[in-house]
């Protein structure tokens, strides 16, 4: 490695952490509208659980999102507002497996309303196999299936007068969803297996389309530490592997990624793990997904 591509790194080892500080002190001003009390009141953890709510709900369902759209959600807290918000749910979609680490403290708030737990019902089986589990299950289309399924029966429960209703938007909705997978399935049938994602993102989609997730970011917080060592080893991994592609997120400095790029004479492009999007659904972004894969792997 020669003297310029070790300077960049040192540089980037400083830079990470002092971006990581400005996304982290973005302050949500989370804009509510008054309650409609007809409707069952429902709060919505992230963006993808959000539009999975809407999409099965419709108009029959007031839904609310808690983590605004373009805002890190691993480490976000409520604010006194939020948690007012909060007290008037009858229900509040979360993701599960650790993923809103807020949801403990409700308890201590005498939250009064039902917390939905999307990840029930999914047999967790961490790919790799480490004390902290990857939370990102909705990034697999056949568990972000499961979740809308968790929606949809947690709606019908409550509101048993429309449960044919969300059972309708649900089964369509899960259609689409296997119509992705197929086409994600079918795509990378016979492409490479190896990737290099920003962070510890994608272990449940590697899994479930046979292909080898390698990361910058060891952990499943995309504002973990980056070394100058790390980068070296990833570098090395690329060339070992020759790969030609490695990827980066929306919210983060593609400096990183950039640099190992450069080393390798590749290029960078984005897999998204659709947490703070604010552009396109999740089946669109998906397939933008899919096609920078394809790019990587076919």
């Amino acid at each position: 490695m020669n003297t310029q591509t070790k300077l960049a790194i040192i540089a980037i080892v400083v830079v990470i952490p002092l971006t990581s500080i400005a996304v982290y002190s973005t302050n949500s001003n989370q804009q509510y509208t008054p309650i409609d009390n007809s409707k069952l009141q429902v709060i919505s953890s992230f963006n993808p659980l959000h539009e999975f709510s809407q999409i099965v709900g419709q108009d029959k369902v007031d839904v609310r999102l808690l983590v605004p759209v373009g805002v890190e959600p691993h480490d976000w807290e409520p604010t006194i507002k939020d948690v007012q918000e909060i007290q008037k749910s009858d229900l509040i979609i979360i993701n599960g497996i650790g993923f809103e680490n807020w949801v403990d403290n409700l308890a201590e708030n005498n939250y009064q309303g039902i917390i939905i737990d999307t990840s029930d019902g999914i047999l967790i089986n961490d790919p790799n196999q480490e004390n902290t589990t990857d939370p990102h299950i909705w990034l697999n289309p056949v568990y972000a299936k499961k979740q809308v399924q968790n929606i949809e029966l947690a709606f019908s429960n409550h509101d048993p007068e429309n449960g044919e209703f969300y059972h309708t938007n649900a089964v369509q909705y899960s259609e689409k969803l296997d119509l992705l997978d197929l086409k994600i399935r079918t795509e990378l049938s016979n492409c490479n297996n190896d990737f290099i994602a920003f962070h510890d993102a994608f272990s449940y989609f590697a899994e479930e389309y046979n292909l080898n997730q390698y990361t910058i970011i060891p952990s499943s917080n995309s504002h973990g530490e980056v070394t100058a060592k790390t980068l070296e080893n990833v570098i090395s991994k690329a060339r070992e592997l020759n790969i030609k592609v490695i990827f980066s997120e929306e919210s983060v400095n593609t400096k990183t990624s950039q640099i190992i790029a450069d080393e390798i004479g590749g290029k960078v492009l984005v897999l998204s793990p659709l947490e703070i999007v604010s552009d396109g659904d999740y089946i669109s972004k998906m397939n933008q997904n899919l096609e920078n894969l394809k790019e990587a792997l076919c």
